[in-house]
């Protein structure tokens, strides 16, 4: 299930690529974050499916060019997030669930934007295996629903610490709706900075 945070909710216009790439993207609230859908065979051998096709992808808008391959295990109920790179180090990300089920988010953080501080949330599963493409000028972060789950996801951009921010993913601010009220946090998690303070040195504006 989908939420559609704390925006309105409306009827999101849904982009079909041409029939022959079988991919499928559909706009979310947050203008240029997007829900991705792949066609995938499965049998009684199980499945398969073309997550990632540089080609078919530029063909449907994404262009962007992936540098780097995460992939985190997590328990049940720990949440990571909310994280980005500011403009010294962007990085986009392209996020899927692998092994269990979680619920992302996304924020945005573009100042001038007629969405900056509303979030956007969905469930990514094994069993769906739908994927989100979240831009540079997002925080990004989602907890776990399952026993356990694992998430990969392509980045545009390497790792660098010295320009990684992290989100309160509690910020009554923002009012994410999370649907696990006491998530296991690292630290660093835990010491997210709030809405307000990210306006005191904001990361990202806004540009058509």
């Amino acid at each position: 299930m989908s939420v559609i945070g704390n925006l309105a909710a409306k009827s999101i216009p849904r982009i079909r690529g041409e029939r022959k790439l079988e991919i499928f993207l559909t706009k979310t609230p947050l203008e240029g974050a997007l829900i991705i859908d792949a066609k995938f065979f499965r049998d009684e051998r199980g499945f398969f499916i073309e997550n990632y096709h540089k080609q078919r992808f530029a063909q449907v808008g994404i262009t962007d060019e992936f540098v780097q391959d995460n992939h985190s295990r997590s328990a049940a109920k720990v949440l990571r997030g909310m994280h980005y790179q500011d403009k010294s180090a962007p990085m986009a990300k392209l996020v899927r669930c692998t092994i269990g089920a979680i619920f992302d988010v996304v924020v945005d953080l573009r100042v001038g934007s007629p969405t900056f501080g509303n979030w956007f949330g969905l469930e990514l599963t094994a069993e769906n295996m739908r994927q989100i493409f979240v831009p540079s000028g997002f925080a990004h972060g989602f907890v776990v629903l399952s026993d356990v789950a694992e998430v990969q996801y392509k980045c545009t951009g390497f790792y660098t610490p010295a320009a990684e921010g992290t989100l309160a993913w509690n910020d009554p601010a923002i009012g994410i709706v999370w649907p696990i009220h006491d998530p296991v946090l690292s630290k660093r998690d835990s010491q997210g900075i709030s809405l307000r303070q990210y306006l005191d040195k904001p990361a990202f504006y806004y540009s058509k």
